[in-house]
């Protein structure tokens, strides 16, 4: 695993430890991570807070041509919301942890250009596994499912 997936995986295990779920992302821009979050829908009482969006909150206002040399990891496929944000403002490559618990609007990105980098990391696909499993209601609500 690469230092920023692990950076990302940290970031979920935060979540985890705060009572949140347990997703991470870090936002790169030429080898250095100038934005990183976690999932904090929970602990904020947020409707928007997913692991990418606090990233790219984390990060700051930053010029266009910032983005669209950066990569953005996250420890799983990002959802529409998320698959949003990275069409809006142009990042051009997505390296996803894993895909087997939630599969994001991967389809929608590839469609747009977006390169993605799916890992199916291990360590990943364990700790939102255990998550879903421990929490389905929980889980549910973060993807809208009633």
């Amino acid at each position: 695993m690469d230092r920023f997936m692990k950076a990302a995986l940290d970031e979920a295990r935060q979540g985890l430890a705060e009572g949140g779920i347990p997703i991470g992302s870090v936002l790169v821009h030429e080898g250095t991570i100038v934005g990183r979050g976690h999932n904090r829908r929970v602990q904020n009482g947020s409707a928007v807070l997913h692991a990418e969006m606090d990233a790219l909150e984390n990060a700051g206002r930053l010029p266009a041509s910032v983005y669209r040399q950066s990569v953005l990891y996250t420890t799983l496929s990002p959802c529409a919301m998320c698959s949003g944000a990275v069409l809006l403002y142009g990042i051009p490559k997505v390296v996803i942890g894993e895909n087997l618990t939630f599969m994001g609007e991967e389809a929608l990105l590839r469609l747009r250009g977006v390169e993605l980098d799916l890992l199916q990391d291990e360590e990943c696909i364990a700790l939102m596994r255990g998550f879903i499993e421990a929490r389905p209601e929980l889980w549910n609500e973060d993807i809208g499912v009633p």
